[in-house]
């Protein structure tokens, strides 16, 4: 079992997509592909079985699978977390599996269905983040979001390392960073993150999950470096030329967070297919040429080989 690293991911987080085939069976070895590439162009952590690998539809025995593989693969190199979430019960035993496996630690992704008062989102976070040693991450989004006292509460748990945003709501977020400092890491976890990280970034937002860095990670790269050293000319024009317009695709259709990242990979040529498992549905045929015009154009401006020194 590899060495656990406690480290606290900053910057480009990775989140690999689960490659189906036929919807079926889970692709190995084209997840661990999916990994290796990830690892090999620096981002700063692998997050496996959360939202851009369907947590909610794979299996208990898939899940397992695929925790010891992101574990194998990165050898320690980065820090490995999972998603663990939903069902209470079957939190706890996906937090546990993951102690066990040799994660680094756990995105918590909301709890199903309901709308709870905030003492039982604290105590679904509480539950889960005590019940293991590792670090925990909560997310706020859809019926997860938690308040200024509720966070308060939850940051008095060693285990909790950082709140993950994907609510976009700024004046909470200001409420948040403002109160608790560098108590917390803080991520950026919107659908297509570089399209808001310009507005987090200031607020001390300095990771941020990319799922463009599935199949174009140089350009987020450069992004996100360009946003860093205030380089404003080069961040508006890859607003424009690559992120709003991918953003644009992916807003057409309900499940093309997901989708959308694995025909990316597609149009690069990685192997992980285009099956997906219901409620999410498959790129349409009109979208997936749009994306493939608009990653080809961004390839012949921005060659991979031109940006390699930014890592």
């Amino acid at each position: 079992m590899a060495e656990r690293n406690n480290k606290f991911p900053k910057g480009i987080l990775g989140f690999p997509v689960t490659p189906f085939r036929e919807r079926r069976y889970v692709d190995f070895p084209a997840l661990e592909r999916n990994i290796e590439f990830l690892i090999d162009e620096k981002v700063s952590a692998v997050f496996v079985a959360c939202g851009a690998g369907e947590f909610q539809s794979i299996t208990e025995e898939e899940y397992c699978n695929m925790v010891e593989l992101a574990v194998k693969t990165a050898k320690g190199r980065v820090p490995v977390y999972t998603g663990v979430g939903g069902n209470i019960e079957l939190a706890l035993d996906h937090a546990k599996v993951s102690e066990e496996l040799g994660a680094d630690g756990y995105l918590i992704l909301p709890p199903y269905l309901i709308d709870g008062e905030q003492e039982g989102m604290y105590q679904y976070y509480e539950t889960i983040i005590s019940s293991t040693s590792l670090n925990a991450i909560m997310y706020q989004r859809n019926n997860a979001v938690a308040n200024l006292d509720t966070v308060t509460k939850l940051a008095e748990l060693p285990q909790l390392v950082g709140l993950k945003d994907g609510v976009g709501n700024m004046e909470l977020n200001i409420e948040l960073t403002q109160h608790l400092g560098n108590r917390l890491e803080w991520m950026n976890g919107m659908p297509l993150a570089e399209v808001t990280m310009q507005a987090y970034y200031p607020l001390g937002f300095d990771s941020y999950s990319s799922a463009i860095s599935n199949y174009i990670p140089h350009i987020s790269r450069l992004y996100f470096d360009s946003l860093v050293k205030g380089d404003t000319k080069q961040v508006n024009a890859l607003y424009k030329e690559v992120i709003l317009p991918i953003n644009e695709i992916r807003k057409q259709k309900k499940g093309y967070a997901v989708s959308l990242i694995k025909a990316g990979m597609d149009i690069v040529g990685f192997p992980v297919g285009q099956s997906v498992r219901p409620p999410v549905i498959p790129v349409e045929t009109e979208h997936y040429q749009q994306l493939k015009k608009i990653i080809n154009k961004a390839l012949e401006k921005y060659p991979k080989e031109e940006h390699q020194g930014l890592v």
